[in-house]
């Protein structure tokens, strides 16, 4: 188990690395935000929050906080998420060729509204009724 245990922690540590490294996703998310003054406070903040995060998956640490300070880590732990995601699907232009290829590059924008409201609706219902 500790062979199995350890072998998948490092498989997924290397593709978090490889995913943040090799595609220039936090310099891009800088761009993005135009924040590049502050690219060293969002390296530590990821080493620091896989740090503290992993720790609390192994110690099995529960945490009871407010729910309004529950909402506002929510928020902010979302608007990260959200714009890692963007900087990606722009780091890879993922969205362009797919439109092209499915031909609806005049309805672009309603691809994109369309993954927005399915993930905010899908977020919502995990986060309300699971």
């Amino acid at each position: 188990m500790i062979i199995i245990g350890l072998s998948g922690g490092i498989a997924v540590g290397s593709g978090m690395v490889a995913f943040l490294v090799v595609l220039d996703i936090i310099p891009r998310l800088t761009q993005l935000t135009r924040s590049v003054a502050y690219l060293q406070r969002y390296e530590e903040a990821v080493i620091v929050g896989s740090i503290f995060f992993t720790l609390t998956d192994f110690h099995d640490m529960k945490f009871m906080l407010p729910t309004i300070i529950t909402c506002i880590f929510g928020v902010f732990a979302g608007c990260f998420v959200g714009m890692l995601a963007a900087a990606l699907t722009e780091v890879v232009n993922v969205l362009p060729i797919l439109a092209k290829r499915i031909g609806m590059e005049s309805y672009m924008v309603w691809l994109l509204m369309a993954m927005v409201i399915g993930k905010v609706a899908g977020s919502l219902f995990e986060w309300l009724f699971y």
